[in-house]
Parts: C-alpha cells; sequence; structure tokens
C-alpha cells in the first residue's frame, strides 16, 4: 500500500540518537539563526520586488505573509517541542501521515531552500556591484553581472559571477563545522540590526505622506497565477519568512531542544516582522514605492525582461522598483550619499548569514532523509573532524551556485515558495493529526487555540500559493512528479522503515540497526 508506512515518534528519536549531531546551539544562537535568515533578502532585496507588485500596499503584504507566519510557527513549535531532530516538516510529516508524503516534502524543502540560497545569493550580488561601483568606480561587466535576459536577468547578461563566489563560499564555511558557522552568524546578524535600525532613524522623518498614495495601484488581488496586487507581493515576500522553519532543522543540534527551539521560532518571527513593517514604511514613505506599469494598467512581472528594458530607460532607472540593491539607493536619494554606502557595505557583509542558514537546513534535510535509507546513504556521511554531513553540504552549494549564475531574484523567490507553502500546510495538518494520535506525548510546548490555528494555517498556506505566479505554481507538481519517480524507482526499496530496519539506541555506537517488523498504520 501506498500510505502504510508511518515511523512512531520513538523510533525517529532512537535514529536520531543512534546516528545524532552534535549538539552546540542555545536559545540566543537559535534565534540569531532565524533573524540571520529572516533579515534578509525579504527587506534588503525584495522591497523593491514587492513595491513593483503591490506599491505602497507593501505594507499590507508583510501583515498578511507575517500573519500565515505566526499560525505556521505556533505549529511548529509544538511539533519541534515532541521531536527535537533534524529533518523539520519532513520528518513531522513521517510520524502522522507516512513516508510517501513525508519524501514529497522533504523533496519540496529541497527545492525550498536551495532555491532560497540561490535567490539571496543573486540579492547579495547586486548590493556588491552597487556598492563596488559607488565606491571604487569599478563598474563589473554587465554579462558578468547577471543572468541572461531570456531568463529574466540584464539585457547583456551572461553569469551572476558574484552569486556564484558567494554561494560557494558559504558552503566551504558549512563543511567546516556548525560551530563555526553559528559564531560568524551572530556577527553578522548584529551588524544587520545595526544598518536596519541606522535606516529607520534616517528615512522614518523623510517619510511623506503622499508618497503612500495611491495605495494600492494593483488592487489587493492582481488576478488568478498573475503574482501581483497586494496578495501577490505577499505570496512572493512570504519566503523571505523562511528563517523560522529553519529554525526547527537545528533541533538535532541544540541544547534543550524543548525549551529552546520554540523560544528561537517564536522569537525570531517577532523580532523580524516588527523590522519588515518599519523599514518598508520608510523605503516607500521616503521616496514612493509606485510600480511601474504596462499598457494594460497591470505592472510588468518582476523579474522579467519586459521590466528590465523599462528600468533601463532614464525616467524610471531611480524608482525604487528598479533598484537591486534597495535600501543603500533610498538612502541615496534621500542625501545620504555616504550613508547609503556604508549601508551596501554592510548589507553585502551580513547577507551571507541568510545563505549560511539557508544552506544550513538543506543539507539537513538532505541527511536525514538519507540516514532514512530515502537517499543514498553516503549522502549522510559525518565528516571525522567538522561533525558535519560535508558531502551533501558540498553538493547542495554547487547545485545552488550554478542557479545562482542564470536566475533572478524574483523568479526565483516565487519558485521557492512553492515548496515552503506546501511544506507549513503538511505541518498544519500533522500537529493537528498528533493531537487525536498521541495525546499523552510530553509537549513542552503546546499551540493554543489549535482548533483555529490550525485551520488557519491551511487556509493561508493555500491562499497564499493560489497568488504565486502561474509559472511558479506549476513548479511544485512538476518538481513533485520527479520525486515521486525517484521514490518508487528507488526510495520505497531502500527505505530502512520498509525493511523493517528501525534503529535503536545501542550501548555500542557502531551497533547495526536491529530488524524489526515494518511500522504500519
Amino acid at each position: 500500500m501506498i500510505f502504510d508506512r508511518v515511523k512512531s515518534l520513538d523510533a525517529i528519536l532512537a535514529t536520531a540518537e543512534k546516528k545524532a549531531l552534535h549538539r552546540s546551539l542555545g536559545p540566543i544562537q537559535l534565534i540569531l539563526f532565524g533573524v540571520g535568515c529572516i533579515i534578509g533578502t525579504g527587506i534588503f532585496v525584495l522591497t523593491a520586488v514587492g513595491a513593483q507588485k503591490a506599491g505602497p500596499g507593501l505594507m499590507v503584504s508583510f501583515l498578511i505573509a507575517g500573519g500565515v507566519c505566526v499560525v505556521a510557527a505556533l505549529c511548529y513549535a509544538e511539533i519541534a517541542s515532541m521531536l527535537p531532530v533534524a529533518g523539520s516538516a519532513y520528518t513531522y510529516t513521517y510520524t502522522a501521515l507516512g513516508e510517501m508524503l513525508a519524501w514529497t516534502v522533504g523533496w519540496a524543502l529541497v527545492l525550498e531552500y536551495a532555491v532560497a540560497a540561490s535567490a539571496v545569493s543573486v540579492g547579495w550580488s547586486g548590493y556588491f556591484v552597487g556598492t563596488l561601483n559607488e565606491l571604487t568606480g569599478i563598474q563589473l561587466p554587465a554579462f558578468l553581472a547577471a543572468g541572461p535576459a531570456f531568463l529574466g536577468g540584464a539585457p547583456d547578461g551572461m553569469v551572476n559571477l558574484p552569486a556564484v563566489v558567494i554561494a560557494l563560499l558559504i558552503t566551504w564555511l558549512l563543511m567546516i563545522g556548525t560551530a563555526a558557522s553559528a559564531r560568524v552568524n551572530a556577527v553578522l546578524v548584529a551588524i544587520k540590526i545595526i544598518t536596519l535600525t541606522v535606516f529607520l532613524v534616517l528615512t522614518l522623518p523623510a517619510v511623506e505622506m503622499q508618497n503612500f498614495n495611491p495605495f494600492l495601484p494593483a488592487g489587493v488581488f492582481g488576478g488568478f497565477g498573475s503574482g501581483v496586487g497586494v496578495v501577490g507581493a505577499a505570496a512572493t515576500i512570504f519566503f523571505a519568512y523562511v528563517g523560522f522553519d529553519a529554525v526547527s532543522t537545528a533541533a538535532e543540534e541544540t541544547k534543550n531542544p524543548q525549551r529552546n527551539v520554540p523560544i528561537g521560532l517564536i522569537g525570531s518571527l517577532l523580532v523580524c516582522t516588527l523590522f519588515y513593517i518599519l523599514v518598508a514604511a520608510g523605503a516607500i514613505g521616503s521616496i514612493g514605492g509606485q510600480p511601474i506599469l504596462g499598457p494594460d494598467g497591470i505592472p510588468f512581472p518582476a523579474g522579467s525582461e519586459q521590466l528590465a528594458r523599462q528600468c533601463a530607460m532614464p525616467e524610471y532607472s531611480q524608482m525604487l522598483v528598479c533598484s537591486n540593491e534597495a535600501l543603500a539607493h533610498v538612502l541615496r536619494q534621500i542625501g545620504f550619499s555616504g550613508v547609503g554606502n556604508l549601508l551596501g557595505i554592510a548589507v553585502f557583509v551580513s547577507m551571507p548569514s541568510v545563505i549560511l542558514i539557508l544552506l544550513f537546513g538543506q543539507t539537513r534535510i538532505f541527511f536525514v532523509m538519507s540516514r532514512d535509507g530515502l537517499l543514498p546513504e553516503g549522502l549522510s556521511k559525518v565528516h571525522p573532524k567538522w561533525k558535519t554531513p560535508y558531502v551533501v553540504t558540498a553538493i547542495t552549494g554547487g547545485v545552488v551556485a550554478f542557479a545562482a549564475a542564470i536566475l533572478p531574484v524574483g523568479q526565483l523567490a516565487d519558485i521557492a515558495n512553492a515548496g515552503t507553502l506546501y511544506a507549513f500546510f503538511m505541518v498544519g495538518i500533522v500537529v493537528m493529526i498528533l493531537r487525536r494520535t498521541d495525546p499523552a506525548r510530553h509537549r513542552t510546548f503546546r499551540t493554543p487555540l489549535l482548533w483555529f490555528v490550525g485551520p488557519a494555517t491551511l487556509l493561508g498556506c493555500l491562499f497564499l500559493f493560489l497568488n504565486l505566479p502561474a509559472a511558479a505554481m506549476l513548479v511544485l507538481p512538476a518538481w513533485t512528479a520527479i520525486g515521486l519517480a525517484i521514490y518508487f524507482l528507488y526510495s520505497r526499496n531502500h527505505s530502512h522503515v520498509g525493511r523493517g530496519l528501525i534503529e535503536v539506541h545501542e550501548l555500542d555506537p557502531d551497533a547495526p540497526p536491529q530488524p524489526v517488523p515494518p511500522i504500519r498504520d
């Protein structure tokens, strides 16, 4: 049967204990991990992309996306407190809905993290190129600064070299070790917090109310599959909130995870949502954030060749929606060129923390799927010195660098969101199922008002998914079809649960798994 393999919570905990990652992260580090991932592309880059979709209504978009994230985070917090292991939504789904659906979630998470890391690499590249030009006058050749035009890049683009370089550097850092990367991340997060605080101090006094008029130039709903309007922008910028999901992937490397993971999830989300709304208000209110409309009165799609050609025209080139380094551009426009250049430096120094967390989360998903036998077990090999899954980290970094080389940030963000929303949807289902099937299980955190929060998570995720651009919506079923082919051709036959190999704790850490009958519904 297709839905016959459910792995119990006890079996998952025993598997993690037998082949575990080193626990080195505390609550502050987890909050910093979440803040490091959330505060990044959503503010520094997607502010311009979101403004092209929604105009000043972008602030409402942040509220919508943040609202969906709040209910999803509450669901994550409860399950993470019950299952403090790596694997995130994939592992959670395995416990309640079975192996095949767990595989589809894990496969979607692979899409989510890898594509999102590519998007942030492209966003970082925009700040690097812009700041380099402002400070030194050196203009990187167009063919080395963006992907090709037919994929939504610059008219003369060929490959985004800075994006490739930063993706590979972060991959190397993650291979060295979790504790080292967490320390680096803490420094980078501090830089980002200081940078955004300075931005708010300078822009909020410069806000002019007429810059918010019209507030909804593209309306609330741009139409099914259009990806524009307030809700379309919410569906795009939702991708930047993936940081709290990355916190849950670090559960197996966290000290006292039952307490610290919920703190990291909710704490990072609350801190970042406040920054999102304030920074969007400062950016749009100080210089305006109206979209560039096509002849039909609908905004040109973000990351499209049509928008790139409009932004190349002098009358549009200084608009917020045309900037690849939105916040630095805003400061330069209101007379703080020197501070804007410093902000650009701070962003391209600190934004790699976002890439770090996304790659961290993606490799841990691969690690757990490999540990369960659904992927070749060589992928879960842990380096004897670095104590990290170095094989899958290297593979992931290569794929991320390739995608960053040729695709624009807007398209990458929408594609990543398709996988993100599916994973969050499944977590909402799982938390409700486990409340009924395993009510006696100890929960150090219980989702309040689950009768409301659970369904709200499902409806919110579905609502945002249906407001993604049509092309992004189609990516998920196509990607899932590829994943299912792999599952039935390889994974199902090699699954530890299917083969009756459920690992249990042994005094000898090198003892082989003990065969027991497969766990079934």
